[in-house]
């Protein structure tokens, strides 16, 4: 949520952004959006462009999911869907690989 709601001040020219937060006893539900242009302009320069990069690979480090993309009138929207507990840690103990 941190690095979405910072890229929105960095890159969106956008008025505002709103955070939903949904959960289920097994599920953490993360949605950012903001009301900035259609395209955003592209980023340059040195420690740019891995943001995106960066939330997908922690979303799936704990079996989550993650999506992100410009959003059909304007705006960008980032989704996480991440598990509240890793699967394997319901796995019994003699299953779990190393």
């Amino acid at each position: 949520m941190q690095e979405a709601l910072t890229n929105v001040a960095k890159h969106a020219s956008a008025e505002a952004a709103y955070v939903r937060i949904g959960w289920s006893p097994d599920r953490l539900d993360l949605t950012i959006t903001d009301d900035g242009t259609v395209t955003a302009p592209a980023a340059t320069g040195p420690g740019h462009g891995f943001g995106l990069i960066g939330m997908r690979e922690r979303a799936q480090s704990v079996g989550g999911t993650f999506t992100a993309g410009h959003r059909d009138g304007g705006g960008f929207e980032v989704t996480a869907r991440l598990p509240l507990y890793h699967p394997s840690a319901t796995e019994p103990e003699e299953e779990r690989t190393p």
